[in-house]
């Protein structure tokens, strides 16, 4: 009888062992798992970052050259007019000039 009872001692500590070391074996491999998924969402997350960096980026781009492109226009728009108004005294200019060398 006492034979027998170590025997089930024994066998119920090697299941026990075994058990323990499926179960660590298991734990191990499901955080591995657990790493490898959350590697995954960490690079999904700056892809998407670095994606989102890159429209705000053109965005901000397009943006900066619309303005460019009015203050050019608008600079045009000025030259234009100044050249307008320097014409329209061009006359006066001139009648000044030559009064001023006639009378010397």
């Amino acid at each position: 009888m006492a034979l027998e009872a170590i025997q089930t001692v024994t066998q119920a500590e090697a299941r026990a062992k075994a058990d323990r070391e499926a179960a660590a074996a298991q734990a191990k491999q499901r955080l591995t798992d657990v790493q490898r998924e959350a590697k995954q969402t960490v690079e999904q997350a700056r892809q998407k970052a670095r994606e989102e960096a890159r429209q705000m980026m053109a965005q901000a781009e397009e943006k900066a050259a619309q303005a460019t492109r009015e203050a050019l226009e608008q600079a045009g728009q000025d030259c234009e007019a100044l050249k307008q108004r320097a014409r329209g005294r061009l006359e006066q200019a001139a009648q000044l000039i030559v009064g001023r060398v006639v009378e010397r």
